[in-house]
């Protein structure tokens, strides 16, 4: 196994633009550990090995001419969550209903990652429609926790986190609808940002909840992910839901935090993220990160946000609300699958035998929901309602970042659940997202940071800090100091190891 799997993406960058290391040598270092160790994780649903090494060639051929590099991240190797349309490259979204689909276009964040010279290793494994907690909802299989490949790597950015954790590559792009890429993050030891609504463009990425969805960076380090942030951030005009401001200095943050002083800054612990249905593990894993944050001179209070309580069911009515209505465009007459279209049945049975065979049980269930939500005479009973809880959580992170400068939470209430625990139970599935789902609703940044393993089964553990909308950079300044403190705490030794891994899935 080569070494360069093991290095940071600032540490790959730095190597490939000072000409010690080609991009094509890191890039065909990373496509080898995929083909060494994809057959267990399933991390992957595409690799782009032809379009990765031109990638990669490119940058060599700037650096070998001494011309600038196109980014920071000039060369570094990524891994692309299948909601993102990528041109002549597959983009499934987990579901048979896209299966085969090659997109005539890139989306923003797509075309931002090449245009910075990121070299595409492929595209990532991840619940169908971006609709689960755990990539089991995956068409295609799920993919597997390379902490233990007998559970789940979260969801449903899973495949993203698990590529991460595997060392298949450095950075990856996940989207976050309710906790997609922060409750992944946490439970595969691995950085996971939710950027501010509205901060990264939309444009490309195929919508379930459009006032919810965002993309955002994932990484094994706090550095990484803030490079990776201020690559694919700012104003988009082909997305109307595009902010126009400055990109905050996330970058710069990190590296602030980095010093490990946190004198002046004020963390609110969120009162209602803990006891009953927390693993004890989990909270004396963020019970430690409290004391560390407290030790690089913090300032740490409670802070009450009573209407956190009622985020979930809230979440459970506008989410499938709008996925009700977005995934209405897949009709069986423009893209996608088409069942029945043989002259025997009409336009009507052909779209609902395409959507039958198309759509997997969950997207059914959250359709049908959202359905009956937004239904006549039930409209202003439930989401009407929802949207009246979601501006009361608006309202209780406004209060809260009135004293302190960021929130801190748990990320999730457990360590990675075993495979097949709760495909059956929906409503276990879904608290997966108990302290994830705020920030959605509200819009505000929010990330998950590693924090340790339990000390129940060895698992790792995240720590969520969240940021007022437009102040990303705060969180980076406490996740890169804590991060530093942790790191210190271990001995030096990285949280994350590269695991030994082979073979087909259990």
């Amino acid at each position: 196994m080569t070494e360069l799997i093991r290095k940071t993406a600032a540490e790959l960058a730095a190597q490939i633009h000072s000409g010690e290391v080609t991009a094509v040598e890191v890039a065909q270092a990373h496509l080898d550990r995929i083909a060494e160790v994809d057959g267990a994780v399933h991390a992957f649903l595409h690799v782009d090995t032809e379009g990765a090494l031109a990638a990669a060639r490119a940058v060599d051929e700037d650096v070998a001419a001494g011309r600038p590099v196109a980014s920071p991240l000039a060369g570094v190797p990524l891994a692309l969550k299948d909601v993102l349309t990528t041109r002549g490259v597959p983009t499934t979204v987990g579901s048979r209903m896209l299966e085969g689909w090659l997109p005539p276009y890139d989306a923003t964040v797509t075309r931002r990652l090449r245009e910075a010279g990121v070299v595409i290793l492929g595209k990532t494994n991840m619940d169908e429609f971006a609709m689960g907690s755990s990539t089991e909802n995956s068409a295609y299989g799920p993919t597997r926790n390379p902490w233990d490949l007998d559970r789940v790597p979260g969801g449903s950015g899973g495949g993203s986190s698990a590529a991460l954790a595997a060392f298949e590559a450095p950075l990856a792009i996940g989207t976050d609808t309710g906790g997609s890429i922060r409750q992944p993050g946490a439970v595969t030891g691995t950085v996971g940002v939710k950027p501010t609504y509205g901060s990264v463009s939309r444009y490309g990425l195929v919508a379930f909840s459009s006032s919810l969805d965002q993309a955002g960076p994932c990484a094994r380090t706090v550095l990484d992910a803030a490079l990776l942030h201020e690559v694919i951030a700012g104003h988009d005009p082909l997305d109307s839901t595009s902010i126009d401001a400055p990109v905050p200095p996330v970058l710069a943050a990190a590296r602030e935090g980095a010093s490990g002083d946190l004198s002046g800054v004020r963390v609110g612990v969120v009162a209602q993220f803990g006891g009953e249905g927390y693993q004890p593990g989990v909270l004396r894993s963020f019970q430690n990160a409290v004391e560390q944050l407290r030790s690089l001179g913090a300032e740490v209070v409670e802070v009450s946000c009573p209407s956190f309580d009622y985020a979930l069911p809230a979440y459970y009515l506008i989410a499938p609300s709008e996925a009700s209505s977005n995934l209405a465009r897949f009709d069986a007459m423009r893209y996608g699958i088409r069942v029945g279209d043989d002259g025997t049945h009409s336009a009507e049975e052909v779209m609902s035998l395409t959507r039958e065979k198309g759509f997997g049980p969950e997207v059914k269930r959250r359709i049908m929901l959202g359905t009956y939500a937004l239904s006549s005479g039930y409209y202003d009973a439930y989401y009407g309602s929802a949207q009246k809880v979601r501006t009361l959580i608006a309202r209780d992170f406004d209060a809260a970042f009135a004293t302190v400068d960021v929130l801190i939470s748990p990320t999730t209430p457990t360590t990675a659940f075993k495979i097949g625990d709760r495909v059956g139970d929906p409503m276990a599935m879904y608290k997966a997202d108990l302290c994830t789902i705020p920030s959605n609703l509200a819009g505000n940044a929010a990330m998950s940071v590693p924090c340790g393993q339990s000390d129940e089964d060895g698992l790792p553990v995240g720590l969520q800090i969240m940021a007022p909308a437009l102040q990303d950079h705060r969180m980076y300044r406490v996740a890169a100091a804590y991060e530093v403190a942790r790191d210190a705490a271990l001995g030096g030794a990285p949280i994350l190891s590269v695991p030994e891994l082979s073979g087909a899935a259990r």
